[in-house]
């Protein structure tokens, strides 16, 4: 079993640390909506890339009103 030769500081783990921050995350803006979205995901719309991959039914129900 392994055993340190000595203690580590609080300093010292806080530098080993340093990539555990959250980063921001990369957005994009999509070209044929201009919609917001994350990198490397479909836009709330349906686009990804400049086509469009998922087409959403029209509900009858918002069609009447």
């Amino acid at each position: 079993m392994a055993v340190q030769k000595s203690r580590v500081t609080p300093s010292r783990r806080g530098m080993r640390r340093g990539h555990d921050k959250l980063k921001t995350r990369a957005l994009s803006v999509e070209a044929e909506t201009g919609e917001t979205h994350l990198r490397h995901h479909v836009s709330p719309e349906g686009f990804y890339r400049g086509k469009e991959v998922i087409q959403f039914d029209v509900k009858e129900t918002d069609a009447e009103a």
